[in-house]
């Protein structure tokens, strides 16, 4: 079957983490998929730090694999170090984060993309798109093959116009040693789109063996580790590696601002906007002026090599300055460098222009993924592409979108955020972002979206059957301590070690396993339990489960009914291309700002800024309520 002669259903432009997962997910719904990048060696490559998870990110990776995807099953095939973080705050703000093999991450995603039907790949640049009025029909290649499709999923990560900064020189690349993507910027433009730049930044990578550990302080991963997928094909770590913790200090800050003349952040040269909450060490040295010193983490790249990743020194300052400053950072007096630190600027479009589903608002059957959208972080752009991907399948399907609601997932919170309130600088994702965080647990993204997924086609039976049987086993367990009572000669001793108040007759497990200051660890003794945990096959998951339904049943419930409130609210739906200007009682603020963003119901009105709560009054009379 010829390349040229094919109208496929779905091309995916980039082979990065959003690329990788809307790839997958389109082939996995039945779609005739092509993915085309640029070079075929470097499918979802760790660009910058070797890493997956982290603060909210855990959480989005874990949604990932709920629904079907590939990211959860990569990260734990090619870990090097697990950690649970927050672990002594509430569940809510309990995230995964892993480090991985940098090597073996790129080449187990691409085993599992050749092992998935329905996908098929070409190494070649994309420069341009097909239109057909106001529909996408295809792409154009730097070879000048144009290639056939229904859809189109855009994924260009940093490539698109990318030009790197080190010091005072500048060239044009998508990241170090590859080339940038030139006109599919042009082509948008020239159809209506608005577009910008951002920037984003790397730190040196250096050689492991000429730094001195013994100057910094150990950082090992989990005693007992997890891993992100919810499926038994993955395991956990059995041994780690470690990473390590060193400090800048005052000399550090001193030799940085040497170069800061020379810096193209200080001196103009880069004019676009940067990670607020991963700003380069220049722009810490800069803005935190008092402080003395910034964290440094040292982090393997992989199993066997000794390239390091020096995270917390992302930084554009020129390679002497560079050179000298790390020199006196403790530990780092002899390195020895694989590569310096480089900034990079590229095209993004603000993506208001959106719609839920990710496809333009402009042209029909285009999605946008990733950090074309202004995101910043492979677990944010994985998300997106696995939902463009998802999208664009169930378009050539003649199906209605696949959409998350906020109070459903992180990922209907990073979707929602980007379209309603667009973003100026490098979106990243937080907890804090999350109005329903207690809901949106990482323990529990299988409940809430592999049902979903599993209508969709896109979750296995052998996925879905898990899932019943987690929640079957969750409920049995419940159900059990709140029908169960035990004495208080076997309650007692245990309250006694933790220096509690005694009890003076029987109590339901229920009662006590809630209390706050208790865990289920310390029940192990209760013969009866630990009979019926035996008998009924109980494991470490599904206990979890359910100390949180006993612990936080009160708050999980008022966050199910504040949610219940605001999703009527999405079912008030605005008239598609609605004209608000003849609204006259609106806010002239708010009219601008509905017209631009046409939002899709009263809900998403809501959350737009500049829409105040009068104006949404307004706009429920208008619309009949």
């Amino acid at each position: 079957m010829s390349l040229i002669n094919t109208t496929y259903d779905v091309i995916v432009v980039g082979g990065g983490h959003a690329g990788s997962e809307a790839a997958a997910a389109a082939a996995n719904m039945g779609a005739h998929t092509l993915l085309i990048t640029m070079n075929l060696q470097n499918i979802a490559q760790m660009s910058c730090n070797p890493a997956m998870g982290g603060i909210a990110k855990g959480q989005i990776v874990r949604e990932i694999d709920a629904l079907g995807g590939y990211s959860a099953i990569v990260t734990d095939k090619t870990a090097i170090q697990f950690k649970m973080l927050n672990k002594s705050k509430g569940p809510a703000m309990w995230s995964p984060r892993a480090q991985s093999d940098r090597m073996q991450f790129a080449e187990a995603w691409r085993t599992m993309l050749e092992q998935t039907d329905n996908l098929d790949f070409y190494q070649d640049s994309v420069n341009g798109l097909l239109f057909d009025g106001n529909k996408i029909i295809g792409v154009k290649t730097v070879l000048g093959l144009e290639i056939k499709s229904k859809t189109v999923v855009v994924t260009a990560g940093t490539f698109l116009n990318g030009l790197i900064h080190i010091g005072d020189k500048s060239f044009g690349g998508g990241r170090a040693g590859e080339g940038a993507s030139r006109g599919i910027t042009e082509d948008l433009v020239a159809k209506g789109f608005e577009s910008g730049r951002m920037k984003t930044g790397t730190p040196p990578r250096v050689d492991g063996r000429s730094l001195d550990y013994s100057k910094m302080t150990e950082q090992p991963g989990d005693e007992y580790t997890e891993k992100f997928s919810y499926l038994p094909i993955t395991k956990k770590l059995t041994k780690q590696r470690s990473c390590w913790l060193t400090y800048t200090n005052p000399k550090v800050h001193d030799l940085l601002r040497e170069g800061f003349e020379r810096s193209p952040m200080f001196n103009g040269r880069i004019k676009s906007t940067g990670p607020r909450y991963c700003p380069s060490v220049e722009d810490k040295v800069n803005r935190f002026a008092t402080k003395e010193r910034h964290q440094i983490f040292v982090e393997p790249e992989g199993w066997t090599t000794c390239e390091m990743y020096v995270n917390g020194f992302s930084t554009s300052l020129p390679e002497d300055i560079q050179d000298k400053a790390i020199r006196s950072i403790e530990g780092f007096e002899n390195v020895k460098f694989f590569r310096y630190g480089y900034a990079i600027e590229y095209d993004y479009f603000p993506p208001t222009q959106l719609t839920h589903s990710l496809e333009t608002k402009l042209i029909k059957n285009l999605f946008f993924a990733g950090q074309i959208n202004g995101t910043t972080g492979y677990e944010e752009a994985a998300a997106q592409g696995l939902m463009a991907g998802v999208n664009a399948a169930l378009k050539v399907q003649e199906k209605d979108a696949f959409i998350l609601k906020r109070n459903e997932a992180y990922i209907g919170v990073l979707i929602d955020d980007l379209i309603t309130k667009g973003t100026e600088e490098p979106y990243r994702m937080f907890t804090s972002r999350a109005e329903y965080r207690t809901l949106l647990r990482q323990d529990n993204a299988d409940l809430r979206l592999t049902p979903k997924a599993f209508e969709l086609g896109l979750a296995s039976k052998e996925r879905m059957d898990r899932v019943l049987m987690k929640q079957e086993k969750t409920d049995l367990l419940i159900n059990f301590l709140k029908e169960t009572s035990v004495k208080k000669e076997e309650i007692n001793p245990i309250l006694e070690s933790k220096n509690l108040a005694l009890v003076n007759q029987s109590m339901k497990l229920f009662k006590i396993a809630a209390r706050p200051q208790l865990s289920f660890s310390d029940f192990k003794n209760i013969q009866k339990l630990s009979v019926f945990i035996e008998e009924q096959n109980i494991d470490s998951e599904i206990i979890e489960q359910a100390e949180i339904h006993l612990k936080y049943s009160g708050y999980i419930e008022k966050e199910k009914n504040n949610a219940d409130k605001l999703n009527r609210l999405e079912n008030v739906t605005i008239p598609s291309k609605f004209d608000y200007q003849k609204v006259k009682s609106l806010s002239y603020e708010a009219r601008e700002k509905l017209s631009k963003i046409q939002p899709t119901s009263i809900s998403q009105a809501s959350r737009i800024s500049g829409v105040s709560p009068s104006d949404i009054s307004v706009l429920l009379v208008y619309m009949g309520r």
